[in-house]
């Protein structure tokens, strides 16, 4: 059994962990009430967006199809993982390290695949097996709408360009404080939808369909991926409130455990200090 400053010095240890998990509990509580009534007032809007762009897509002709939806055959994939800049939020980041991987074995196997990574916690992990296109950590500093369409931009140009046949989108989707789902979401090329029957389109264009979809689709473009990067915003705090209330508790168990070490230790103490007091004093009567 230790002894008893062992067992002082690391309740203190323990109790100062405490603290500090505890202080980061509340901190990422704080961040994803907001992030999370950002992601919720957003979704109606980005859903919708999307819906009304497929259901618009699906009645053009072929020849009026967008430069974004050309389908080719796909010889270089670009998957850009989306984590965090911070760990300590439990397995938020390792499942993206884990669907990027997933999709690179079993999907592309066959395929030439480059990274963007957004956020420097699986960035780290991945760079070391595989080829990082880039590295984005500043976006989350102070995620915007203009921040998240220049990244949308340059996805875009980069599938213009034909530098890439198929771009995939790998991000925590927030369900919960306690609950992640990764989503392997294509980006480009848009998927293509067909028109449902006996559907009717209550819509009035103008100037018209067709350029209404060509200006629609960037935009759309650019919800999707913002969407995504908020939807990762609030996991990770989610996942983070979590993992330090988990550790709070965890500390909190072991700091009792100690204490209880601890006591049972210096009750020993006392106990062999007043046998050797009696013992003294029976040898002197003696």
């Amino acid at each position: 059994m230790a002894n008893l400053k062992e067992l002082r010095s690391r309740i203190t240890s323990v109790s100062s962990t405490m603290q500090i998990t505890s202080a980061m509990k509340m901190v990422s509580a704080a961040k994803l009430s907001k992030a999370q009534d950002a992601i919720t007032q957003m979704r109606p809007y980005a859903e919708k967006l999307t819906q009304l762009l497929q259901d618009l897509s699906a009645t053009l002709d072929d020849d009026a199809s967008s430069k974004y939806a050309e389908e080719r055959e796909v010889n270089k994939v670009l998957l850009v993982s989306v984590s965090s800049n911070k760990g300590l939020a439990g397995a938020f980041n390792t499942n993206i390290v884990k669907g990027v991987r997933y999709k690179i074995q079993n999907d592309y196997k066959t395929k030439e695949v480059d990274i963007y990574s957004v956020g420097k916690k699986a960035n780290d992990v991945l760079k070391k097996k595989y080829n990082i296109h880039k590295l984005n950590t500043e976006i989350f500093d102070e995620l915007t709408y203009e921040k998240a369409s220049e990244i949308a931009e340059e996805l875009m140009q980069l599938f213009l360009d034909e530098k890439y046949d198929k771009i995939v989108l790998v991000y925590n989707q927030f369900k919960n404080a306690a609950t992640q789902i990764v989503q392997h979401e294509q980006f480009l090329p848009i998927e293509q939808f067909e028109a449902e029957e006996n559907k009717q389109l209550d819509y009035i264009f103008e100037p018209s369909k067709i350029e209404i979809v060509k200006d629609l689709i960037p935009k759309s473009l650019k919800m999707q991926l913002y969407k995504a990067l908020r939807d990762s915003f609030a996991s990770e705090h989610g996942a983070r409130m979590t993992a330090m209330h988990k550790a709070t508790d965890n500390a909190k168990e072991l700091k009792d455990d100690l204490k209880l070490s601890y006591n049972k230790a210096r009750q020993a103490s006392i106990t062999n200090e007043i046998l050797e007091i009696v013992g003294g004093a029976e040898a002197l009567n003696g």
